[in-house]
This record gives C-alpha cells, sequence and structure tokens, in this order.
C-alpha cells in the first residue's frame, strides 16, 4: 500500500483542518459587554495560534482587573468552538504589551464614535 495521499482526501483534509483566518472571523462575534464592540476590533487579541484541532488565544483586556474578563473568554471559547474541526481552545491572558486605543482597528474606531466614546 502506498503513503500517497490522493486529491480527493487531501481536499477532505482541508476542508476540515481549522485555519487562522476563521479563528480571526468568529472572535469578530465576541464582544466586550461593556464596549459593545468585538474584541478582533478592540485590539484585545494579540494572537492566534491553530494546530491542527487546538487553537490557542493571546488576549489581554483593557484594564487590569477587569470584571468581564471570564464573560469574554467563554465567549470566545464559544465562538472558537463553533468552527468545524476545532476541539480544543485555550485562552492565554497577558498585560505585556499593555492594552491602549492605539490597538483598536479603524473599524473599532468607528464603532466607538458611533457610540459617543470618541
Amino acid at each position: 500500500m502506498s503513503d500517497q495521499v490522493l486529491p480527493s482526501e487531501q481536499v477532505l483534509a482541508s476542508e476540515q483542518a481549522p485555519s487562522e483566518p476563521q479563528m480571526w472571523d468568529a472572535l469578530t462575534y465576541v464582544y466586550d459587554p461593556e464596549l459593545e464592540i468585538d474584541v478582533v476590533n478592540l485590539g484585545l487579541v494579540y494572537e492566534v495560534t491553530v494546530d491542527g484541532p487546538c487553537v490557542e488565544l493571546l488576549m489581554t483586556l483593557t484594564t487590569m482587573g477587569c470584571p468581564v474578563q471570564e464573560d469574554i473568554e467563554q465567549m470566545a471559547r464559544v465562538a472558537v468552538l463553533s468552527v468545524p474541526g476545532v476541539e480544543q481552545v485555550t485562552v492565554r491572558w497577558t498585560f505585556n504589551p499593555p492594552w491602549t486605543p492605539d490597538r483598536v482597528t479603524e473599524e473599532g474606531r468607528d464603532m466607538l464614535s458611533a457610540l459617543g466614546f470618541l
């Protein structure tokens, strides 16, 4: 028997393997409950690592001791686990470097402005 992968098996494997862009897209549905802006556009997601069915997120918060940390973590887990092929999610928190408003995307700035924050 050959170790050669058939083209149909390659397509099937690529359809099932989660990708980093899928994780970033999923995280746009996770909103900071206080600011009502998603964590991607707020700049709270520093890094996404995908290793097969395992995903690791490196995230921060706007302030240390943020009272909604557990809520955001749970929402992030649910969002990423909704991506086909993801079986495990690890969320790591960091404050190095600390979050600053400079991390907010242009779209996030528009959202904050619409809410009267800018």
